[in-house]
């Protein structure tokens, strides 16, 4: 699906698959050499934040729908 990009920077959709998989911690060591190799650690930092910040908000929004739901 991914062209090969042997010595290429990964696309924003590749940075966000890499963040998301090893959030989950199912990071693929091609992936993780790629990122390694050609990626900026500030553009990671940034995403890692946001995604957190984000996963951080969802929890919330979904705690505080099941106290409602429940009539606390």
């Amino acid at each position: 699906m991914d062209e090969p990009s042997e010595n290429k920077a990964p696309t924003l959709w590749q940075m966000l698959h890499s963040v998301g998989a090893a959030a989950l911690g199912v990071q693929s060591g091609k992936n993780r050499a790629r990122d390694f190799t050609h990626g900026k650690p500030s553009h990671f930092i940034l995403l890692g934040i946001l995604f957190t910040v984000i996963f951080g908000l969802t929890l919330y929004g979904i705690v505080n729908l099941v106290l409602y739901f429940a009539g606390v």
